[in-house]
């Protein structure tokens, strides 16, 4: 039997900096039985934390995402339903099939003036105060305006949803997450049926509602539901943390943000290097084991929980020799902060379009911005991976 290791024993360390905890697991071995720390204490998975472990664990299809494999329900899925997250091949190959019809790359692409628009306007009443919090003033709102326009999302909804959606990602009780998922669910099944009522508008959600495949095959109202909740929350709660993330350590690497400054051809890069060395996900969300497997001589029985450590992964030395450095110039290709194989986030050229305008046009346009403080408290649970505010000035 494997060594259970307690992560709450870290202390609050832990949640403040994993990487020295991740970083003497690597030494270990890249697979291990862990308890998790805060509000999941009672939860045990097994811990993959190597690179190329990892790496193979996202894409083997015998740890399933689907927990009814092993006759397992969660709040998620019993609150929303099924989406892309919670669902293996075939069914999962057909939610994507679906979605993809409506967010198609050109639909991206032609968000560009509005991501462009949408930052200025926040620049313009951020910038005259000459201090700010990053997250609530920029990181926050670029986002989840972007989102809740894209899918069709009323503006006068957007604060409670940030409150729903915040709890349900990082939730500060079993209480108040579970009460997040039931407004969600509510939430969102009355935006569906007021979509369908209203008949064609042009956004997302509205085309979703009526695509249909090839062989007339369409979302049902759970799908639906289940796909509204994956975009809205991962449409924004990933791409607030990548943002403040890359703002944040620039302002903490003023080597490297002298070298950006230098050659804003490098934006991409620090958002690449940003993904790989603080990446907005800390940990995948849970896979089981459909049957018993072995992960690097390791054995999983079958049934058990399998999280796979993208932060640990990215900063393997293995993969990226000095992987605890930022680096703007280094070769990150190969990270996994979008995740690996089927499953690869679906929003990652939307997080990427939106990270690259906001870091660079707020660093053309703020050009003595730096720290005015601490950053806030550090998200809970081992999920997301973010600061709740960045105390900035200029």
């Amino acid at each position: 039997m494997a060594e259970l290791i307690d992560l709450g024993e870290f202390g609050d360390g832990f949640r403040t900096d994993p990487h020295p905890v991740y970083a003497l697991l690597r030494e270990r071995g890249p697979v291990h039985r862990v308890r998790l720390p805060g509000v999941d204490a009672h939860y045990e998975t097994w811990l993959v934390v190597g690179h190329e472990e990892a790496r193979a664990a996202l894409g083997d299809p015998r740890l399933a995402k689907d927990a009814g494999r092993i006759g397992l329900e969660f709040l998620d899925e019993g609150l929303i339903g099924k989406h892309l997250l919670v669902t293996d091949p075939p069914q999962h190959t057909r939610l994507r099939s679906l979605v993809s019809r409506a967010f198609t790359a050109r639909r991206v692409r032609e968000l560009r003036p509005r991501i462009q628009q949408i930052t200025d306007e926040l620049l313009d009443a951020m910038l005259p105060r000459g201090r700010a919090d990053l997250v609530d003033s920029f990181a926050y709102p670029l986002p989840i305006t972007v989102i809740c326009e894209l899918l069709g999302v009323p503006e006068p909804d957007r604060g409670e949803f940030r409150r729903m959606s915040t709890e349900a990602v990082a939730p500060s009780s079993p209480e108040a997450e579970y009460d997040a998922f039931t407004r969600l669910a509510a939430y969102l099944t009355e935006l569906i049926e007021d979509k369908r009522c209203a008949g064609p508008t042009g956004d997302l959600l509205s085309d979703l509602v009526r695509t249909t495949g090839e062989d007339g095959d369409r979302l049902s109202p759970g799908e639906l539901r289940g796909m509204a909740f994956v975009l809205l929350i991962a449409g924004h709660e990933t791409t607030v943390n990548l943002i403040s993330g890359a703002v944040r350590t620039l302002l903490t690497h003023p080597g490297q943000l002298a070298a950006l400054r230098a050659d804003m051809s490098l934006v991409d890069a620090a958002v690449e290097e940003t993904l790989r060395y603080e990446g907005p996900v800390e940990n995948a969300t849970f896979r089981f084991a459909a049957e018993t497997l072995e992960i690097a001589g390791t054995t999983i029985p079958r049934g058990d929980a399998v999280m796979i450590g993208l932060t640990a992964a990215d900063r393997d030395p293995l993969r990226y020799p000095a992987p605890d450095r930022f680096d703007l110039h280094r070769d990150t290709r190969g990270h996994l902060a979008f995740g690996h194989g089927i499953h690869y986030c679906l929003g990652a050229p939307l997080a990427r379009l939106e990270a690259r305008t906001a870091l660079r046009t707020l660093l053309e346009r703020a050009p003595e911005l730096t720290l005015d403080g601490p950053p806030g408290d550090w998200l809970p649970g081992m999920l997301m991976r973010g600061v709740r505010s960045l105390p900035v000035r200029w």
